[in-house]
């Protein structure tokens, strides 16, 4: 097949041009774009820098963006605020991604996703033209930053608890009497329940959860990516509750009954999607969040157990999900609290201190103390004439048959 001049030339300038940045000092690598953090890190590959828009980065974001091994993370916001002491930069900073904090705004406008740019000394390049410049965050700043913070804390406990109580002015029916929770298909009476958000060690409290899974067969529950979590580990759920914005075409597909949680005028954004895949829908209108909804209607259909996997229960958690809505989850769990387990970390409760290998050689010391003790026993002995015995008379009928 033949290629065109034209098509050579670019593909030529491209190389050239890739060669001669990568030989610059710093980090070079194909940016990837986005205002929010969750729809970038879907997308997000190793070796590739993101940039993104993110004020108060968070624990979930900053683990998502290490996880996907991103070369470098250029925010155009404030990471640490100074609002609230946010665990993200830390996480960042710890797993050795340079990180530029505070960058010029205008990297949206003049950097496109896909292109080639290199960041060093706190600058970002795009071929060799400066195209915006940040603060490089380093575990030294970070402290420091974090150390104002946790100074301010007091306003934000504050702030929380005055929107605590304008939850409860607004959704008193909801949290008090159960009025609005939709009718659902799946029988929860009675039943174990367990709800999966996809937050801190999900994945290893969901193995933990294993034994128990098996044992109690509880109904599941995905909140948004939490579907796609379980999914992962093996399970179908049950129910998927959320807004829909980050959890994949193939967890809404899987035959799972779908429960949208929707504004309280009655807009429903996940609505749409579930629409354009041909399922339907239950409409849950409240002003909490996704995760608060989906144990209020465990609640309310007669679960005997909320087992809740993931989900947030910490002043710190609440502060670092970055909404003021995050006042409803803390009633939402004085609600419910009296069937309610939080299995957050109980793959850290307890840890075998028996690794593998020590495990092997445990068995094979065994089995060789078994077989010396029959060898130099006399009933091991009767008992290793026998097996000889059968065993020649066997060889014997078998050279009979060809004989």
């Amino acid at each position: 097949m033949k290629v065109p001049i034209d098509g050579l030339q670019d593909r030529l300038t491209r190389y050239l041009r890739h060669r001669k940045v990568t030989d610059l000092p710093g980090v070079t690598a194909v940016a990837r774009i986005d205002r929010r953090t969750k729809r970038l890190t879907k997308r997000l590959r190793a070796g590739e820098i993101a940039i993104i828009d993110h004020v108060d980065v968070d624990r979930v974001s900053a683990e998502a963006l290490v996880a996907c091994g991103a070369a470098g993370v250029v925010n155009v916001a404030s990471g640490i605020s100074g609002r609230y002491p946010n665990l993200g930069p830390q996480i960042i900073v710890d797993a050795g991604v340079p990180f530029i904090d505070n960058a010029t705004p205008e990297l949206f406008e003049r950097i496109k996703d896909g292109d080639l740019v290199r960041l060093h000394e706190g600058v970002i390049y795009l071929d060799d033209e400066t195209v915006g410049k940040g603060d490089v965050q380093t575990a030294e700043s970070v402290e420091a930053a974090m150390s104002e913070a946790r100074a301010g804390l007091t306003v934000q406990i504050e702030a929380f608890a005055a929107n605590t109580m304008e939850y409860v002015r607004r959704e008193r029916d909801l949290l008090i009497d159960g009025i609005g929770v939709p009718d659902v298909r799946t029988v929860m009476e009675g039943r174990h329940v367990l709800i999966v958000v996809r937050g801190y060690h999900y994945k290893e409290d969901i193995a933990a959860l294993r034994p128990y899974i098996r044992e109690y067969r509880p109904i599941m529950i995905g909140v948004d990516g939490g579907a796609d979590a379980l999914l992962e580990a093996g399970y179908l759920p049950d129910i998927i509750v959320g807004d829909f914005d980050s959890v994949s075409t193939k967890a809404l597909t899987t035959g799972a009954e779908l429960v949208v949680h929707a504004y309280r005028d009655g807009r429903a954004p996940g609505l749409e999607r579930v629409q354009q895949l041909g399922r339907t829908a239950v409409l849950f209108p409240a002003i909490g969040t996704s995760e608060d909804i989906a144990m209020l209607l465990a609640d309310d259909k007669g679960a005997d157990l909320i087992v809740a996997v993931g989900t947030h229960a910490t002043l710190v958690e609440f502060l670092d999900k970055g909404r003021s809505g995050m006042a409803s989850t803390f009633l939402t769990r004085l609600r419910v609290g009296s069937k309610l387990v939080d299995a957050k970390g109980v793959s850290r409760l307890y840890r075998s201190r028996i690794s593998t290998p020590s495990l092997l050689l445990l068995v094979a010391t065994t089995l060789i103390t078994m077989g010396v003790a029959i060898v130099v026993s006399p009933v091991g002995k009767i008992w290793l004439d026998s097996v000889r015995d059968i065993w020649s008379g066997f060889i014997f009928w078998l050279v009979g048959l060809f004989s």
